[in-house]
Order: C-alpha cells, then structure tokens, then sequence
C-alpha cells in the first residue's frame, strides 16, 4: 500500500502535465490557424470611407463612384463620411487614430499633402501616420469665367487684369493650396494682378460665387465645375496644363498660350499605417478593378476628370516627388 503512493502521485503529475502541454499546444495551434482565417475573412464588417471634404465637391464624387464599384467585389458595403474641417486634417486625423484594420480608409487630396506639412498647421498630422495604397486621379487645374462676367477667353481675361489691375475676381481655395499657388504663379508668368478672393471648403462655394456674380472666375478642375459648365452658367476658358484634355476639346491648355503652368489636384487612397498588408493588398485589388472598370472610366473622362493610378509600391514614392516640386515652387514665391 504504502509503495503504490509515491507512484500514483508521480503518474497523476505526469498525466496533468501532458494535458496541460496537450492544452497549451492545441492553443498555439488554433491561434496560428486563426490567424490566416482572419487574414482571408477581410473584410469582416462594412468598410468606412473618410472623406475630408464637405458632401458636393470633386472629391467627394469620385470618392463615392469609384467606392460604389469597389464594394461590388465584397460581401460587405463601402460608405461615405464626410468630415470637412482644417483643410482636410480633422477627416484624415480620425483616420489616422482608427483601428488600423483595414476597416477605415481615406482620401488624401493636394491640401493633404502639400498645404499641411508644408505649413505645419495642424499639431499630431503627419504622412507617416497613413499608408497611402492607391492613386485613382490626376487632373489638372482650370480657369472657369462665369456668364455674367463677360469674358469668354483666357485672352480677355488677362487682357482686362493688365489693363485694370486687382479689378478681375478671381475665386480660389485658401492661401497654402493648389489653386491659390496656381494664381499666384499665373501673376508672376503674365505680368498681371488680380483680385485674389479665397474661399474656404470644397470647389462648391466657388460656383455658387460664380452663379451669384460674387466673383468672374475661379480656379479648380473642370471637374469640380462640371455642373455649371454644362448648364452653360460658365465657361472654361483655359486649363492648367501642357496638353490638351479630350473630354474638353473647346478649353485650350495654357502651354497654347506660351505660359509653362501645370498644376492641379488628385485622389489618393489610404489607411492608417501599420495596416496589415493583406488588408492592403485586398483594398488595392478591389478599388484597381473599379478603376479599370468600363463604367468608371466612361464617367470619369465625362467629367473632365484625368484617370491616373499608381498602386502601392508607387503613390508613396509620387507622393514624395510632388511634394518637392511644389514646395520649390513655393520657395520662389516666397510663399
């Protein structure tokens, strides 16, 4: 009797320790498989699309179109959220705080890029917080005149400001983006002076000044005017660019005019960084196959809008080089 209980203690040890290892190991193995699992299951609930711009604008048509077509390829849905404020950074800070899941993406624009870090105008923003995957556009900036003010070519236009200079109204997003650099170089390159009028916001405000008869012309793509070009309310008279743009045969680019001026806007995708590169390479997948779809590139090019993707491996490297021929341009200005 007394020689069988060191045995039986020694036998019950040994059979909790193998089933504690047993256990152990079958843990190990099923957080492993899990986790390939997970990876496959993306998206596992409806994909949040940040766009830092208020419902109406260029950007947020794209945005919404392109997304529309991407979610096709999911078993869950791809919406919209608009949150306008600080020249984009209040929309692309949330975005850069959200879980980085691949479940919260966003839009960076021209002021993403250039108008912030170059400024230094929002404390905590920062490139190096998102993981840009796609570029979807690149579209050149234009001049649109309204029909009250009486010009109707880009000649007439300069030909007025030289004549009587700071009279010309001309409506442009706030000092720091993309069209306020563009009129700023335009002076510069013609010799004239405008009247400069910024308008806070989306390209919206803007054509609702040119309606109004607040301002004569204004600068963003021929895009963001689509609607008031094709009501005839505004003409394009001249866009800001070295070649000509098919989807509008009747608006010259600028180098016509002997004037070396090519600026403009663009979409980029993003998520936060440290995004799983699955998850990554699965919103690229999905929103390359939107892009490349007949339906998109038909509606795109109908709005005067360039297509221009660049995939992961490339729109960080773009990014970088835009950033530093913008701020060259900035430097000479001393803008």
């Amino acid at each position: 009797m007394f020689a069988l209980i060191p045995f039986n203690a020694a036998l019950r040890q040994c059979l909790v320790k193998r089933t504690i290892g047993a256990t152990l190991a079958g843990a190990v193995l099923a957080v492993v498989m899990a986790v390939p699992a997970a990876q496959a299951d993306f998206p596992q609930r409806d994909i949040r699309m940040i766009v830092p711009w208020p419902a109406g604008g260029g950007a947020d048509a794209i945005s919404r179109k392109i997304s529309n077509l991407a979610e096709q390829s999911l078993p869950t849905s791809i919406y919209v959220e608009n949150i306008g404020g600080a020249v984009t950074a209040t929309g692309l800070m949330q975005l850069a705080k959200a879980r980085p899941d691949g479940h919260t993406i966003g839009v960076l624009t021209y002021d993403s890029v250039v108008t912030l870090p170059r400024g230094n105008m929002v404390p905590g923003y920062s490139l190096d917080k998102l993981e840009p995957f796609a570029r979807v556009t690149q579209e050149a900036d234009a001049i649109v005149v309204s029909k009250q003010s009486g010009y109707s070519s880009f000649e007439e236009l300069i030909e007025a400001a030289k004549e009587n200079p700071g009279t010309v109204r001309i409506g442009v997003a706030p000092q720091g983006s993309g069209p306020y650099l563009a009129v700023r170089r335009l002076e510069a390159a013609t010799g004239v002076s405008f009247n400069v009028i910024s308008y806070p916001g989306s390209s919206t405000a803007e054509a609702e000044a040119l309606l109004s008869g607040e301002i004569d012309a204004a600068i963003s793509s021929l895009g963001d005017f689509s609607g008031i070009l094709s009501s005839g309310d505004a003409l394009g008279v001249v866009e800001l660019s070295g070649s000509q743009n098919p989807a509008y045969p009747d608006v010259p680019p600028i180098s016509d005019f002997g004037v070396e001026l090519e600026t403009g806007s663009f979409i980029v995708l993003a998520a936060p960084a440290n995004t799983p590169k699955d998850a990554i390479e699965t919103l690229e997948s999905i929103y390359y196959e939107a892009y490349q779809s007949d339906e998109f590139q038909q509606w795109v090019t109908s709005i005067g809008i360039t297509p221009g993707w660049l995939g992961s491996e490339e729109v960080s490297e773009w990014i970088d080089s835009y950033q530093e021929r913008t701020f060259a341009a900035m430097d000479e200005l001393n803008l």
